[in-house]
């Protein structure tokens, strides 16, 4: 009953010098809107760069050939001698084949769904009678479908068939036909036509099987017009090699888990360990190496945790200032309240009653400062998020943490004028003027 009275009291004496409350405050919600709008922003980016990992295949898992570092020897006089000046090259047997993916299927037939291949051919120009485009060229298998959201408009896919039989076929997207035959001609008469594609001054013939919807990234910046724009294009993995003229095997591939696995970073070790002990063993100079989503996740999203927290450090450091003018402003109350301090204890009330009255009245204060600056920083924060394209998230613990620990600033600079209104001579109170 004593709480509820004192917090009563503590009511009454903000609303009746709402301005002084509301510049003691100001301090506060400064504080805590600076870092409840950094934490908002820092929410949001997280949850975004989460989603879009999600989207790319946070199940996956790349395998890639590595070189490895190099070997020093130390001599006795202290000299260092390496392989520094070597000049080590992929050669054809230091990359993946398809025999060691057999390999890796049979011993992983439940874990492994599918391995998702590509080799970059580069970028070329599409020519169809006078119109032309331009497209990025890249071999690839039918699992790399598996790895990426590709959404297919009309026609189809590339097959199994199509790379077992080096087919001169190609998958464009819908931004590269409206570019070649007009916006106004339907995708499907564009299916089976042939078109001319110069990489590298040389001129190779495909034939349109399919037809994908481009996605333009909406949070990047080109100053390419729409016919400029450079959108992917796919072939057969088997096609790209015969062009390109390049060696069997690949440097890297993707491995697209089954459902069944619940620890992709865990799985992923036992790949790089599986493949290292049975394929590269005795290869002195590249071994394989495994990257995943969710690690590239965590990385990044610890990368903007620690930056957050700093930010957050140093916006916090107004709470010191607010917290300053709360122990101010509560000694020049109990300083116009001396009077009443002294007749409630003549009357009698506890050193330790008046110590909580203004104890209490430093916390509501700090508390309505604090959930104001909650709302203000959570606002700011949503605006800036929307502004920089992400979809605001509110960041729940530090909202909570926020609020409690202006509560803590409310106790920690309240507890001096309160225990210097607690021990106040209510004979000397009582004589003040």
């Amino acid at each position: 009953m004593l709480i509820w009275e004192n917090i009563k009291l503590a009511l009454a004496g903000i609303l009746g010098n709402k301005m002084r409350s509301v510049l003691t405050m100001l301090g506060i919600i400064i504080g805590i809107g600076s870092v409840i709008a950094i934490m908002t922003v820092s929410s949001s980016l997280t949850s975004s760069i989460t989603s879009t990992f999600a989207d790319m295949g946070a199940n996956n898992i790349t395998v890639g050939v590595r070189r490895q570092s190099e070997k020093q020897e130390t001599r006795e006089n202290g000299m260092r001698f390496g392989k520094s000046n070597r000049n080590i090259s992929l050669d054809e047997e230091d990359r993946i084949t398809d025999e060691m993916l057999e390999e890796l299927l049979k011993k992983f037939p439940t874990q492994i769904s599918s391995f998702a291949l590509s080799e970059s051919v580069g970028s070329a120009t599409v020519s169809v009678g006078e119109s032309s485009a331009n497209i990025s060229v890249n071999g690839i298998n039918q699992g790399y479908y598996d790895s990426q959201d590709i959404k297919l408009i009309t026609g189809r896919y590339l097959t199994e068939e199509d790379v077992a039989g080096d087919k001169a076929v190609i998958m464009i997207s819908d931004r590269a036909a409206e570019a070649l035959y007009g916006e106004g001609t339907s995708y499907e008469e564009v299916l089976g036509r042939r078109i001319l594609v110069d990489i590298n001054n040389l001129y190779y013939s495909f034939y349109i099987v399919g037809i994908y919807e481009y996605e333009e990234d909406s949070e990047s910046f080109s100053s390419e017009s729409e016919e400029d724009t450079e959108t992917e294009s796919y072939i057969p993995i088997s096609t790209a090699k015969e062009k390109l003229h390049s060696d069997s095997g690949y440097e890297r591939f993707t491995l697209v888990t089954s459902e069944t696995i619940t620890d992709v970073t865990t799985f992923a070790t036992t790949i790089k360990n599986y493949m290292n002990n049975k394929f590269y063993s005795e290869n002195e100079d590249y071994k394989i190496s495994t990257t995943t989503m969710s690690s590239m996740t965590e990385s990044m999203s610890e990368t903007i945790g620690t930056t957050t927290v700093a930010i957050a450090f140093i916006a916090g450091i107004s709470l010191l200032v607010g917290g300053i003018g709360v122990m101010n402003i509560m000694l020049v109350s109990i300083t116009e309240r001396t009077k009443e301090i002294g007749t409630r204890k003549a009357l009698g009330a506890k050193n330790s009653s008046i110590r909580l009255q203004f104890i209490i009245e430093a916390m509501i204060l700090c508390l309505i400062g604090g959930l104001l600056g909650v709302l203000l920083g959570f606002g700011l924060g949503a605006i800036a998020a929307s502004v920089m394209g992400y979809t605001a998230s509110a960041p729940v613990a530090a909202i909570l943490g926020s609020v409690a620990f202006s509560m803590v600033i409310g106790v920690f600079f309240g507890f001096y004028p309160a225990n210097k209104a607690a021990r106040m001579d209510p004979i000397e109170a009582l004589r003040y003027e």
